[in-house]
């Protein structure tokens, strides 16, 4: 009997993300692949749930070599990539092409093809949902510890030392994590991801307004 794709992915993924930091490691990718298919079981039509895992785990493969600078598209890199790797182990070509559309379609850059296909949408979402709620918190501070100090990147200061307790950086304060989760739910897909994302943005709001408080700038912005 042939080898599943999901699991044969996985084995094949993890190599690539020895090298990742914590945004966008095989963590994340397993927390994409586990909150896919629980948006699945929510779903009315029926999902390839095999090709939505297999996406799940190729999708970022691509992550540690665009942050060395070595490729400029991660998504566009893996879809060829996965394909390479896919059709190796001789995964039928169907399954192939879905899995390809499901990480083309994966990200939320202008230059990514829209989600055509019920697995690409509920991948787009499950992963924009990673950077909500208590886990979006954790996942947003360490994109920001990613991206401070490089050259033309947006990252927040979290806390500013001078007096009067305003942010005087030239740089967005920490609401700039708030931006970032907000921006991803609005373009969420399906009704599933829709109704959870609400759940997860009141809980954000809730901690930021904590922070806030915590840091003495209540009532100052």
């Amino acid at each position: 009997m042939p080898q599943r794709v999901g699991p044969l992915a996985r084995t094949l993924a993890l190599p690539y993300y020895e090298d990742a930091l914590p945004a966008h490691d095989s963590f994340h990718a397993n927390r994409v692949r586990d909150l896919s298919l629980r948006l699945a079981n929510e779903c009315e039509r029926a999902v390839d749930r095999d090709v939505l895992s297999a996406a799940a785990w190729l999708h970022d493969i691509g992550r540690p070599l665009e942050r060395s600078g070595e490729i400029d598209d991660h998504g566009k890199w893996a879809t060829v990539e996965a394909e390479e790797l896919l059709e190796a182990k001789e995964v039928p070509a169907d399954q192939l092409e879905a899995i390809k559309h499901c990480i083309r379609a994966h990200s939320i850059r202008a230059s990514s093809p829209d989600p055509e296909t019920l697995e690409a949408e509920l991948l787009f979402d499950a992963d924009k949902l990673d950077t909500t709620g208590a886990v979006g918190i954790a996942r947003l501070a360490c994109i920001v510890g990613e991206r401070s100090g490089r050259a033309g990147e947006k990252y927040a200061v979290i806390d500013d030392l001078s007096a009067p307790r305003r942010v005087t950086s030239d740089h967005p304060d920490v609401s700039l994590l708030q931006e970032w989760a907000r921006e991803r739910l609005d373009e969420l897909h399906t009704g599933p991801a829709r109704r959870l994302g609400k759940s997860r943005w009141e809980f954000m709001e809730d901690f930021f307004a904590r922070f806030n408080d915590e840091i003495g700038l209540e009532g100052e912005r």
